[in-house]
């Protein structure tokens, strides 16, 4: 029997995403519906596996484990990149790796950067929860249209912002660490070195890869610059941001607010402190889990399988 393990499903949506039937009576799938999070946990709960399926980077698979799972095969990932496996060592064991498309993910994230922009300025999370208490009107909100919108990182992603801001009427600005202003310009964005950025932006957006240049990124420096009026909206990786002089600034209402859809730590621990402040959104890493992402990802697992069983792996992914 062939044993194939799918980790961290959430919504329990899984199964009902793809036909896993299609890869006969002698397989078997078990679904993980909670994170594993340490090396132990996932050692003892994925040893007797040949297949495992990654959802994203929501669960690290460095060396140590790989070392554990003797029967481990065939790992499934979801997207063309995932910076929390080490391939290498996969690779020197003889496990073979491929990937899944991305889906509408490219869409998706930034819709939610987006949706939490406007709920930033607009105080939504926080009137909500006032109306749920019999409350009424409680804030004033603020216009994006005129404003400056500033874009860490203009990738695809954040390319895709800068169209999104500029459609709300947004000055656009822009920076990296190898961004130039005729790359901005072809971006959609106007260049400004880092402080500029800060200084002007009333919403700084990020849309960096998180490395060893980025993590860390932005810290008590950068969120000294903002305004007192600014949002920061975090739709990429949470230690980009170091957390602990983000919880300072909102605390001391230093920056008006923040949107944050990551974290240091996934799942977010039921007492941290971000969790008590009135002045973040806050959405349980949402940015590319949508209905046509997830029926991608899961539909190209089943495929993915199924070309490895017949010899013919699909969109391999091999170490550099």
């Amino acid at each position: 029997m062939l044993e194939i393990a799918v980790l961290d499903d959430y919504q329990r949506v899984a199964l009902s995403m793809a036909d896993w039937s299609g890869l006969g009576p002698d397989c078997a799938v078990s679904v993980f519906d909670r994170n594993l999070a340490t090396v132990d946990e996932a050692a003892q709960a994925l040893a007797g596996f040949d297949v495992i399926c990654l959802l994203r980077e929501r669960m690290p698979v460095p060396a140590e484990l790989l070392a554990r799972l003797p029967r481990l095969k065939l790992i499934v990932v979801t997207g063309a990149h995932n910076r929390t496996l080490d391939l290498a060592a996969a690779q020197a064991r003889g496990v073979t790796v491929t990937h899944t498309r991305g889906g509408d993910s490219y869409y998706a994230t930034t819709e939610l950067a987006l949706g939490l922009m406007i709920a930033c300025a607009r105080h939504l999370a926080f009137e909500d929860r006032g109306m749920r208490r019999g409350l009424w009107q409680r804030t004033v909100g603020t216009t994006l249209h005129g404003r400056t919108l500033g874009l860490l990182g203009l990738g695809r992603m954040g390319s895709r912002m800068a169209e999104l801001g500029r459609a709300l009427g947004m000055r656009v600005l822009a920076w990296s660490p190898n961004l130039t202003p005729e790359r901005a310009e072809a971006g959609g964005a106007a260049y400004a070195d880092k402080a500029t950025l800060f200084r002007e932006a009333d919403v700084v957006s990020i849309h960096l890869v998180l490395g060893e240049r980025t993590r860390g990124l932005v810290g008590a420096a950068e969120l000294a610059l903002m305004k007192p009026s600014a949002f920061l909206v975090n739709t990429s990786r949470g230690p980009i941001v170091d957390e602990a002089a983000l919880i300072a600034a909102l605390r001391e209402r230093r920056i008006a607010g923040a949107g944050l859809d990551v974290y240091d730590v996934e799942p977010l621990p039921p007492e941290h402190p971000l969790r008590g402040l009135d002045n973040v959104v806050l959405s349980p890493h949402l940015g590319f889990v949508t209905e046509g992402t997830y029926r991608t990802f899961y539909q190209d697992m089943v495929e993915c399988i199924a070309a490895w069983r017949a010899g013919a792996p699909v969109r391999l992914l091999r170490a550099a």
